[in-house]
C-alpha cells in the first residue's frame, strides 16, 4: 500500500505506466471513429491509488454505473490517485463526484493537485451541478415524495396513487447525474512521464471523492486577433467583477459597422443574459483562456416563450423573424449556472436560429442544453467543440434544420440525448453527425433521430448510456414528422450500450428503432458499424404495446456489422415488420441470436417480424431455423455478461 503526503527529497520514483484509452477502450478498437480531440484520456481504475476501485456496474442510480467504463476510484480523506502523463501537457480535466448536501443544494470540497511532487494546487470541487432525484423532470430535493404518484413505476410495479395500501417509496428516490468535471491550467508545460497526483485532503469535509478519469492536454498559448474590435476597449471586464453584456453588445455593433471581428482577450467575463448575434464573428483567445460565465437569473414575469429564467447564452434571432445569418463563434468557453431542469427555460449556451454560420472550438458547460437550434434554418457547421455536464441535451437540431452538421465534437455527461435531430412539426433534412464522441449520457440516447429526410450519422463513438435510452436511436416519437428518403447510419462504434428501459422493465439494443407515433418505412442503411460489449441486445426493433397492431418497422438493412459481446441476443424484434442482414458477424452472444416476439400474437404462421439473410452472417447467430420469422420470444432473457471486446 502506498502512503500519501509529500515525497521525501531525492530521485523521483517511476510512476505507473500510462494507460491511454478512448471511451475506456484500447484506442486501436475505435480507430477512425469519434472525435479527434486534443486531450488524452486516462481512466482512474488503471492508475496507482491508495483508494478503492468501484465497479464494474451497469445499474442505474449507482456511482459506478455512471462512470466512464463503469469503473472509477473512491478516495476517502487522505487518499490519492496518481497518473503518469503520456505526453507533454499544460492542462488537465478531472471528472469526479462528491456527495450532495442533505438538502440537495450541493457542497464544495478541495482536491489537491501536485505534478511531479511539486507544491500542490487546490481545485475546489462542487456537487452543486450534480445529484438529481425523482421522476422526470426531476428534483434537487433528496427527501421529496413522488413528483407523479399517478405514474406507473417499476419499483412497486404499480401506480402508487391507485394502489391500496399505498406502497412505501424510499428516499432519495432514483438519485442520478452524479458526476461533474473541472479544468485546470497547470501554469507550465510538464513532460511526458511526470506524475499528476490527485489527493483528497485529510481535512476534506467530503466523506468521499470519486475520481473517474483524467484528461491531459497541451493547450499552447492564447490566440490573439490584433486587428479586431477588442471588447475590453469597449468596457468588457476580463476580471469578471462587472457584467459585460452591454459591452459585448457595443462591441458587436461596432464590429458590424466596420466589418471586423469581435475579439475577447483572455479573462473571465460575467454575462447574465442572452447576447443576440447576427452577421458577426466573435473570437476568443481559446476556450481555456476566454471564459464567459453567468448566473441563472429569475425573471419577474415569464417570457413569451414560457421561460422563467434567463442566463448566459449566445442566441440567433428567432426563426419566425428570419433567424440570424453569417454568425461565426470560436475560441471561448461558456460556463452557465443551471442546476434544475425546466424544459421551457431558454438557458442554453447557444440557441435561436443560425443560418450560414459556424461554431468552432467552444467549451460549453453547466447550461441546460449546449446548443438548441429552433428552425427553420440552414447551413450551420459545428466543429471541434466540447460540451459537458448539461442538464438536458448536448445538441438538438429542432424543427426544420437543414444542410447542417456537427463534426469532430465531444459530448460528455448529458442529462438527455447527447446529439439529436428532432423533426417536430417541420422535418429536418440533409444533416450529418460525423466523427463525434458521446460519453455517458445519463438519460436517453447518445445519438437520437426523430424523423427527417436524407440524414447521416457516421464515424461516431458512443459509450456508456445509462438508462431509458441507448447509444443510437431511430424513433417516430414526440410528434416528429416521418422518416422519408434515406437514413445512413454508417461506420459508428458503440460500447457498453443496450441499457435498461425503466418503464418497460426490459433491456434495449445498442441501436434501437422505436415505432410509436407512426411506422418507420424509409430506406435505412446501417453499414460498417461495430456494437461492442452490449449489456443486452446489439440491435432492437420495437413498438409500444398500445400501438403494436397499428405500426411496423420496415426498410432497415444491416450490412458489414461487427457485434462483439451481447448480454442477450444480437437482434430483438418486438414489432411487426422486416429487416435484412448481410455480412453481420457476431461473437460472444449471451442468448439465442434472434429474440423474435413480433407483435406478441404468436400466430401459427410465425412472428409478425421477418428477417432476410443476404449471406455472410457469421458466428452462428442467424441460423436457418430462425428464418424468416420463427417465434423465439423470451420477454426478459437472462443476461450473460460478455467478455471485454478485443481486436476482431
Amino acid at each position: 500500500m502506498l502512503t500519501g503526503g509529500a515525497a521525501a527529497a531525492g530521485p523521483r520514483a517511476a510512476g505507473p505506466a500510462p494507460v491511454v484509452t478512448r471511451a475506456a477502450l484500447d484506442p486501436s478498437l475505435v480507430a477512425g471513429r469519434g472525435a479527434a480531440v486534443g486531450f488524452l484520456e486516462q481512466e482512474a481504475e488503471h492508475a496507482r491509488t491508495t483508494g478503492t476501485v468501484i465497479g464494474p456496474d451497469r445499474s442505474a442510480y449507482t456511482l459506478a454505473g455512471e462512470a466512464s467504463g463503469r469503473r472509477a476510484v473512491r478516495l476517502t480523506p487522505g487518499q490519492y490517485v496518481e497518473f503518469t502523463l503520456p505526453a507533454a501537457a499544460d492542462a488537465i480535466t478531472v471528472r469526479y463526484s462528491i456527495p450532495d448536501s442533505p438538502d440537495g443544494g450541493g457542497i464544495t470540497a478541495p482536491l489537491d493537485v501536485a505534478v511531479d511532487h511539486g507544491r500542490p494546487r487546490t481545485m475546489t470541487l462542487t456537487s452543486q451541478y450534480a445529484w438529481l432525484y425523482n421522476q422526470y423532470p426531476f428534483s434537487n430535493d433528496p427527501d421529496a415524495g413522488l413528483l407523479h404518484p399517478d405514474w406507473w413505476i417499476t419499483e412497486c410495479s404499480c401506480v402508487p396513487a391507485a394502489t391500496t395500501p399505498a406502497p412505501t417509496i424510499s428516499t432519495p428516490f432514483r438519485p442520478h447525474h452524479f458526476y461533474d468535471q473541472q479544468r485546470l491550467l497547470l501554469g507550465r508545460t510538464h513532460r511526458a512521464g511526470e506524475i499528476v497526483r490527485l489527493t483528497a485532503p485529510a481535512s476534506s469535509a467530503a466523506a468521499w471523492t470519486i475520481i473517474d478519469l483524467l484528461d491531459s492536454e497541451l493547450v499552447g498559448p492564447p490566440h490573439v486577433a490584433p486587428h479586431a474590435v477588442n471588447a475590453v476597449a469597449l468596457g468588457a471586464d476580463p476580471s469578471g467583477q462587472r457584467d459585460s453584456a452591454d459591452a459585448l453588445d457595443r462591441a458587436i455593433a461596432a464590429a458590424r459597422r466596420t466589418h471586423r471581428t469581435v475579439y475577447l482577450p483572455p479573462g473571465t467575463y460575467q454575462v447574465n443574459r442572452h447576447i443576440i448575434v447576427d452577421d458577426v464573428t466573435i473570437e476568443g483567445a481559446g476556450n481555456w483562456y476566454t471564459v464567459i460565465r453567468g448566473r441563472e437569473v429569475a425573471l419577474d414575469t415569464p417570457a413569451p416563450d414560457g421561460s422563467v429564467h434567463t442566463g448566459v447564452g449566445f442566441y440567433g434571432r428567432d426563426a419566425a423573424v428570419g433567424g440570424s445569418s453569417n454568425v461565426h463563434l470560436s475560441g471561448f468557453a461558456i460556463e452557465g449556472d443551471v442546476r434544475e431542469r425546466i424544459d421551457l427555460d431558454q438557458v442554453n449556451a447557444i440557441g435561436g436560429a443560425l443560418n450560414h454560420s459556424t461554431i468552432d472550438g467552444l467549451y460549453l458547460h453547466h447550461t441546460k442544453v449546449g446548443m438548441w437550434f429552433d428552425g427553420p434554418m440552414t447551413d450551420l457547421r459545428v466543429t471541434d467543440t466540447v460540451i459537458a455536464d448539461q442538464i438536458a441535451d448536448g445538441v438538438n437540431f429542432h424543427t426544420g434544420v437543414t444542410h447542417s452538421s456537427v463534426s469532430n465534437s465531444f459530448v460528455r455527461n448529458t442529462g438527455d440525448d447527447g446529439l439529436a435531430m428532432w423533426s417536430e412539426r417541420t422535418g429536418n433534412a440533409h444533416n450529418t453527425f460525423n466523427h463525434n464522441t458521446v460519453q455517458s449520457p445519463v438519460l436517453a440516447n447518445g445519438i437520437a433521430l426523430y424523423g427527417g429526410t436524407d440524414n447521416t450519422v457516421s464515424h461516431n463513438l458512443v459509450a456508456d448510456p445509462v438508462r431509458e435510452g441507448s447509444a443510437i436511436q431511430v424513433g417516430t416519437r414526440f410528434g416528429a414528422e416521418p422518416f422519408t428518403g434515406h437514413l445512413w447510419i454508417t461506420d459508428n462504434t458503440t460500447v457498453r450500450a443496450g441499457t435498461y428501459e425503466l418503464n418497460w422493465n426490459i433491456g434495449l439494443g445498442a441501436i434501437w428503432f422505436y415505432a410509436l407515433d407512426r411506422s418507420i418505412d424509409a430506406d435505412i442503411q446501417v453499414v460498417g458499424d461495430a456494437f461492442l460489449d452490449n449489456t443486452y441486445n446489439a440491435i432492437m426493433l420495437v413498438s409500444d404495446w398500445p400501438v403494436k397492431d397499428q405500426v411496423s418497422i420496415t426498410g432497415v438493412h444491416f450490412q458489414d456489422i461487427r457485434v462483439d459481446g451481447t448480454g442477450t441476443s444480437v437482434v430483438s424484434a418486438r414489432t411487426a415488420g422486416a429487416a435484412s442482414f448481410a455480412d453481420v458477424d457476431a461473437r460472444n452472444v449471451g442468448a439465442v441470436g434472434v429474440n423474435n416476439c413480433g407483435s406478441f400474437h404468436f400466430t401459427p404462421a410465425g412472428s409478425e417480424f421477418s428477417l432476410t439473410d443476404l449471406g455472410g452472417n457469421d458466428g452462428g447467430w442467424l441460423a436457418p431455423w430462425l428464418l424468416p420469422n420463427t417465434i423465439t420470444c423470451d420477454d426478459r432473457p437472462a443476461v450473460v455478461p460478455p467478455p471485454a471486446p478485443a481486436a476482431w
